[in-house]
């Protein structure tokens, strides 16, 4: 008898809304520390992620950070799991801000803040925070398999308020958030530290080359929208603010500001912008890589040599067609939420 393990998560999903959140989150630790022990594909790839942000580390250290790291994932499912039936009051106690006051001044001015985010802490979390503290936010998901894990996760962020634009409608998801961030004052967080499809953007991240999505500086230069990054952490709660919220963990969203010579080139400004919040980020994931939940290849010297010289000859093929267009920037994938299942 085969398990089909994409029915057994979206079961164990939906019965968590039921349950007490203290019990899911013990049941996601306990998961946690078996998928630590257990060292899967994922685990060990955590660990060689983690290796490019603690080059000095031994094999001992970096299995204590991704011991670490695997808590903080599977923190975040535990509060994915419950966050549709949390309070306003609750999910409001959990979300520290750090950098919101110019996020706030585009808003009040009537433009739209587009953000670059990596895949570090809770981002559902952040996300539901923001449309009642920030204003209407509208992002990305790209359709993954199996189809019910990613109907949970669809319903889930259209639930806490977040517009979301599925990934399989092409080019025209590009144009209709260049549509939507043109129209003023709306939040557009878009999840872009991996994007191995041939729009992405090779950049130097921690010490190495590595891929991301151009979406978020593709989407600012096409519209002038600022671009920040963000970095979500978790963060132990204490005092009143723990009893508010319930719980022991919340989250801390940094807004950062990217720099760029504004006497770059037009043609230049995407890659430009992308290693300048990749820089940021980069900096962010040095400072504690334990809230960086990246458990796939994103390092240029993990990927396959012959399918990424395809990669590249897609890319160059496709710079080359926009160029004939007079576009200078690509509009082909604009970089987005990409769920991985827990191992």
């Amino acid at each position: 008898m085969t398990v089909d393990g994409s029915r057994l998560f979206v079961s164990a999903w939906r019965l968590a809304g039921r349950l007490p959140e203290p019990v899911v989150r013990a049941a996601l630790a306990v998961g946690a520390e078996a998928a630590t022990l257990l060292r899967g594909s994922g685990v060990r790839r955590l660990e060689q992620n983690l290796h490019r942000a603690r080059p000095e580390a031994s094999p001992r250290e970096l299995r204590r950070l991704a011991r670490q790291g695997m808590r903080t994932y599977m923190r975040y499912y535990a509060e994915a799991f419950t966050l549709p039936g949390l309070a306003w009051e609750r999910v409001e106690a959990r979300v520290r801000v750090e950098g919101d006051d110019a996020v706030r001044a585009v808003l009040a001015e009537g433009g739209s803040v587009v953000l670059a985010l990596a895949h570090q802490g809770n981002w559902d979390l952040a996300g539901a925070w923001a449309t009642r503290a920030l204003g209407p936010v509208t992002t990305v998901a790209e359709r993954l398999e199996p189809a019910e894990v990613f109907d949970e996760f669809l319903a889930l962020r259209e639930g806490i308020g977040l517009r979301i634009l599925p990934l399989d409608r092409g080019g025209e998801v590009f144009r209709e958030l260049v549509r939507t961030v043109r129209a003023g004052g709306v939040v557009v967080p878009l999840l872009a530290d991996r994007d191995l499809t041939a729009s992405g953007v090779e950049v130097d991240l921690l010490g190495e080359r590595a891929r991301v999505a151009a979406g978020p500086a593709a989407l600012a230069v096409t519209t002038g929208a600022p671009l920040m990054a963000t970095s979500i952490q978790h963060e132990r709660l204490r005092g009143a603010r723990r009893r508010a919220a319930r719980a022991r963990w919340g989250i801390v969203i940094r807004f950062l500001p990217v720099e760029v010579d504004p006497g770059t080139p037009r043609a230049e400004r995407v890659a430009a912008l992308t290693q300048g919040w990749v820089d940021v980020l980069g900096a962010e994931i040095s400072r504690d890589p334990t809230h960086w939940h990246m458990l796939q290849r994103v390092f240029v010297a993990d990927l396959d040599p012959e399918r990424y010289a395809a990669v590249v000859a897609a890319d160059d093929t496709a710079a080359r067609g926009g160029r004939e267009q007079g576009t200078g920037a690509s509009g082909g994938h604009p970089g987005g939420v990409t769920d991985e299942v827990a191992p």
